[in-house]
């Protein structure tokens, strides 16, 4: 059985008390941690909680995963204010299915599901 690798890196600069950078990725048995939260300013990890958001599950201003919850949201699954994904959800809407105020995409629901078009 192959065995999982665990990355884990905190800067010791903060902003706001907020770590400046946090990557947390795999199991962390001290901590007992099944899966790397970060939490911080710019987080990366399975799972990121911060301002800039990367990981399997991202929550953030600007969140980028598989399921993203942000302000401007891209992934697999996206909701928030601006959101690109394969499933998006919030006010301006880009993907494969979308659902907003503004939606884009091969299944779209809004009250707009057009973008303007250009004049030709």
């Amino acid at each position: 059985m192959r065995r999982k690798s665990t990355i884990r890196y905190r800067s010791t600069q903060q902003l706001f008390g907020y770590p400046l950078l946090v990557i947390a990725r795999g199991p962390d048995e001290q901590a007992g941690e099944v899966r790397g939260i970060a939490r911080g300013i710019i987080a990366i990890g399975d799972i990121a909680i911060g301002v800039l958001a990367i990981g399997g599950i991202s929550l953030g201003i600007i969140a980028i995963g598989g399921l993203s919850l942000g302000l401007c949201a891209v992934g697999g699954v996206a909701a928030g204010g601006a959101t690109l994904g394969g499933v998006a959800i919030g006010l301006i809407a880009l993907g494969g299915v979308s659902i907003g105020i503004l939606a884009k995409g091969g299944v779209a629901i809004g009250t707009s599901s057009v973008l303007p078009k250009s004049p030709r």
